[in-house]
């Protein structure tokens, strides 16, 4: 009969000196089981297969002092996992783990008729399955704690990053910090800012995470300065972020900033895109989500330099290089109200001319002079342009 106790079942004491005596029998079928049904295993390091070894070694001896002691609790997180790094959790997942612990319950098992006493075996069988039980929940514990620790830690070292980037400080130690938050950072990236309605909870931002990860799977995302910033990276096409981000980012509008294709330029991008949703508000036909450079004009006015410099050098210049007549066509059309006529009236030229002309300056800087919206925002270019001419002349 299995010993009566208060506590948990234990087997009698002649099974549990046997244990003792087969510890290190059973370390090494264990082992030899776990290299040779989980094929993973063997694909890590020498390091990481040394983690598992020590942790399982832990494992059986922690579920021998177990068996000595029946008023002896579950093992804690701190006896079985101690001898391994907290990296572990990384390298191995829950699932993994759980995977090892069946091995190590098949090896016991498949022992316990030679290490029970006779007729003694089921006592065996019953403390495993308790312990067993008991270390699962463990093993979930520490996962668990481990992953708290590391979500903290992220949330944190992406607000370093974020505000970095911000400032567009892009050196050694962001590189670092990037790489330890694991996003690549290669391929196009665009910024997304949208404004905090309301105090910002940590369940809100990981929804936003989550959603931002489904839009693009190497994606950052953060609170900076009472704004949402969201880095997706590695898509071709982000015609379908929207849609995919949109019921995490609320209601407000959702400025995109320009695309970008190093992290060098990345500040560019995020810049652009805060900037965008500080100025979003003047122009009161602006749609939800709208991209940063649709914003110049709104910019300019809250006096964002790089809005100036993307009108001189992405509108104004282009349209310089197609010549005097390009400049006179475009100054004439605008000044005049966007009119064909009245502008071929004024330089004596057929419609068409016009009408062609404007079609010359749509495809040199990819703003079209006949759009209302598009017209305004060159008309602004061209303003900007002449008072940096007059600078330069003087």
């Amino acid at each position: 009969m299995p010993a009566k106790s208060q506590g948990h079942p234990v087997p009698c004491a002649t099974t549990v000196s046997r244990l003792s005596t087969h510890r290190d029998r059973m370390v090494t079928r264990l082992m030899r089981t776990i290299d040779e049904e989980h094929p993973w295993y063997r694909s890590l390091s020498a390091d990481e297969r040394s983690w598992i070894g020590l942790v399982a070694q832990s494992s059986i001896d922690a579920f021998i002092a177990w068996c000595k002691d029946r008023n002896r609790t579950a093992p804690s997180p701190q006896e079985v996992f101690s001898v391994a790094p907290t990296e572990m959790t990384r390298t191995v997942s829950l699932h993994q783990t759980l995977m090892l612990l069946k091995c190590g319950v098949d090896v016991i098992e498949a022992e316990a008729e030679v290490i029970s006493a006779p007729g003694r075996a089921h006592e065996l069988h019953e403390a495993l399955l308790r312990y067993s039980s008991e270390f699962a929940f463990v093993t979930a514990e520490v996962y668990a704690r481990a992953a708290e620790l590391r979500g903290s830690w992220d949330a944190r070292l992406e607000a370093h990053v974020l505000d970095a980037l911000m400032r567009g400080e892009v050196g050694p130690d962001v590189h670092s910090r990037v790489a330890a938050l694991g996003w690549s950072a290669e391929g196009r990236t665009v910024a997304i800012a949208t404004e905090v309605d309301a105090p910002l909870r940590e369940s809100r931002l990981r929804e936003i995470r989550h959603a931002a990860l489904a839009a693009a799977p190497d994606s950052l995302a953060g609170f900076l300065h009472k704004r949402i910033i969201v880095l997706l990276n590695g898509l071709d096409d982000y015609s379908s972020a929207p849609s995919q981000l949109d019921g995490a980012l609320g209601d407000g509008p959702v400025v995109m900033g320009p695309m970008v294709t190093s992290l060098d330029d990345v500040p560019r991008s995020i810049r652009a895109a805060a900037r965008g949703l500080d100025a979003v508000g003047a122009w009161a036909a602006a749609p939800k989500w709208v991209q940063a450079d649709e914003l110049l004009v709104e910019r300019l006015m809250i006096g964002d330099p790089d809005a100036k410099t993307t009108l001189l050098k992405d509108l104004y210049e282009p349209i310089v290089r197609g010549g005097k007549d390009a400049i006179l066509t475009l100054t004439t059309y605008l000044e005049l109200g966007r009119s064909l006529e009245g502008a071929a009236r004024q330089l004596f030229v057929h419609p068409n001319t016009v009408r062609y002309r404007l079609s010359k300056i749509a495809a040199a800087c990819g703003w079209d002079p006949t759009n209302p919206r598009e017209g305004y925002v060159l008309q602004h270019a061209l303003g900007i342009g002449r008072l940096e001419s007059l600078k330069t002349k003087s």
